[in-house]
């Protein structure tokens, strides 16, 4: 059965990576994963927004994709460590920080799909989801950060799962199982979608026979990141279901139907 999260929306599936940050946007200084740049995915008709979690010192779950401060303002310290309120300032003239509680009250049609970056997130996120499952797609790098999540949002009361995209190892196990022909059953059992790049290094990840399998448990397969028009048409030729770009708008107007 379908989950809710792909029901009434535009297929093939265009997921604004981490927002959309606009030439306007990037000259004033707008970073990924914030407001702004969500607003900008929002505006540009985006109805997926992809993005990533961490845990503050203070336990909050904000959208922030690496693991130290150092690729954005040269600071070393973990996230983890950061107080909510400073991380809040170190945002406030690059577009806003957001928790996920703050995306989901800010942008109500928007569907997310979240990156669970690491274990602590896990736990505390649950209880946030309760009453947007049917919106909320779950990933992680860690099929285990992903299950965790999930198992906590239906403890706190959800009555529906979120969505959920397979971790590396499941994407590993399907890859060899669809080379060898063999049934992918167990290994995409709750599983929606696979979010995948189309190479990894020498290997080609998007493969006809992956997709073959993926579609007949009823799973999408979205391509990361893609942000030229000429791969997005061919990727969807080759029945890509989906494509995770920084290029949201180009995205819309090249594959949007």
């Amino acid at each position: 059965m379908t989950h809710p999260y792909f029901e009434k929306a535009r297929h093939p599936r265009v997921l604004a990576h981490r927002g959309l940050i606009t030439t306007a946007g990037g000259d004033s200084g707008v970073w990924e994963n914030s407001a702004a740049a969500f607003a900008a995915a929002h505006a540009a008709g985006a109805e997926y927004i992809e993005t990533d979690c961490q845990v503050t010192a203070d336990g909050d779950v904000v959208l922030f994709h690496d693991s130290t401060l150092d690729r954005i303002v040269g600071d070393p310290r973990p996230i983890r460590t950061v107080r909510t309120r400073e991380l809040a300032l170190i945002f406030a003239d690059h577009g806003g920080l957001l928790t996920v509680a703050d995306a989901l009250s800010a942008f109500p049609s928007t569907r997310f799909n979240i990156d669970v970056k690491t274990a602590e997130a896990a736990e505390p996120l649950g209880p946030t989801l309760v009453d947007h499952t049917h919106r909320v797609l779950i990933t992680s790098f860690s099929d285990a950060n992903r299950r965790a999540t999930i198992a906590s949002a239906l403890r706190a009361g959800a009555e529906l799962r979120p969505a959920t995209s397979g971790g590396s190892r499941t994407i590993a196990a399907l890859r060899a199982l669809s080379s060898l022909r063999l049934s992918p059953a167990r290994t995409l059992r709750d599983i929606d979608a696979l979010q995948i790049p189309e190479r990894h290094g020498v290997l080609t990840v998007v493969t006809p026979s992956l997709l073959r399998a993926a579609h007949r448990r009823g799973v999408e397969v979205h391509v990361w990141t893609v942000n030229d028009a000429e791969s997005m048409r061919r990727l969807v030729d080759a029945g890509v279901d989906g494509i995770v770009t920084d290029r949201a708008d180009l995205a819309l107007a090249t594959i949007g139907r």
